[in-house]
């Protein structure tokens, strides 16, 4: 039992010194604590909720953002609400909206029943379904307008109709034609320590067959600085790769990024990062093989989720057919060294 809490006691404790570890040394040694902290002072606490709270990690979406001073009106962004909407809440609306146009002409047809041919007396669903029938140009023949109010409004309604089915083909076709990116980024990153030369390193793959081309890499290191008027601010510094641009994504690639002098996190601890709201923001921008169009993927990192001396393993390997084996299900598994 001693012996357990003793060695739940040293994991506690390099955990803690690894925290306060600079990100460009070694492996931490015995004795190694925080230096001295610069205190941040902030404008006011209000300030550092607002900015905490606008994280760039995947759980936050545009919904959990209130605008305060602008309106996102509907109407005049129609298309692009349409495209970025859930299926759930396009199919919602889409729904909702064809009942309402056809239950508004009832309601008109109803004003002249008369003027409808069509066996018995007519009420308001089965007029509803007489404007189902006049909106979708369909026509069975068992209702028909007489006269010149009916054929006004069932006019109207064909013309209504066309452009609703025009507008909805259309609309449905580019939520499925939108080129998404099927780009897997690795959960973890991880800073390697190999032969002396410590890296950030962030895994991507490629879950399509067909490749993709020209692929731009972008990282970026997001935090919360103080600026020189005392105004707190969110600050990105560019964290330079070994290889930002690659030719063909066919499988999974290692993006790499050497904390050197000349880094932006070079010096610094995962407290200190961790007390400026740091994440690291990765930007990945190609083009399709198999549809000729640009395709974006984006993610981010805190640094809870950045493991120092650990590296990726390998997850390609050839078989004794001759063909490549790329084994997916090891993609986010990484060992230290």
């Amino acid at each position: 039992m001693k012996s357990l809490w003793q060695r739940l006691k040293e994991k506690h404790e390099a955990k803690q010194e690894a925290r306060y570890t600079k990100l460009d040394e070694l492996p931490p040694s015995a004795g190694g604590g925080q230096k001295g902290e610069k205190k941040i002072h902030f404008t006011t606490k209000e300030a550092v909720k607002r900015f905490r709270a606008h994280a760039l990690v995947e759980e936050k979406s545009h919904r959990d953002v209130v605008r305060v001073g602008l309106r996102d009106s509907v109407w005049t962004d129609l298309y692009h609400h349409a495209l970025t909407a859930s299926w759930a809440a396009f199919t919602y609306t889409a729904v909702i909206s064809y009942f309402l146009i056809n239950l508004f002409f009832a309601v008109l047809y109803w004003f002249a029943p008369e003027q409808v041919t069509g066996d018995g007396q007519h009420t308001l669903l089965s007029l509803f379904f007489f404007s189902v029938q006049t909106l979708s140009t369909v026509g069975y023949g068992g209702m028909a307008p007489v006269g010149l109010y009916a054929d006004t409004v069932v006019s109207f309604e064909v013309l209504v109709g066309m452009m609703i089915n025009a507008l909805a083909t259309g609309v449905v076709f580019a939520r499925f034609a939108r080129p998404r990116a099927r780009i897997m980024f690795s959960n973890t990153a991880v800073i390697s320590n190999e032969n002396g030369v410590p890296a950030l390193c962030i895994r991507i793959a490629n879950l399509r067959i067909s490749v993709i081309l020209s692929v731009d890499v972008e990282i970026a290191l997001s935090r919360l600085v103080v600026s020189e008027n005392g105004h707190l601010v969110r600050r990105f510094d560019q964290l330079l790769l070994v290889q930002s641009h690659v030719p063909v994504l066919r499988f999974a690639f290692v993006m790499a990024h050497v904390i050197g002098p000349e880094s932006p996190l070079h010096g610094k601890t995962v407290a200190e990062l961790e007390h400026e709201e740091a994440e690291i923001v990765v930007t990945v921008t190609g083009t399709d093989e198999a549809l000729g169009q640009t395709v974006f993927a984006r993610t981010a990192y805190r640094f809870d989720r950045v493991r120092h001396n650990h590296r990726f393993v390998d997850i390609v390997a050839s078989r004794p057919d001759g063909r490549i084996a790329v084994d997916y299900t090891r993609f986010h598994d990484i060992e230290e060294h």
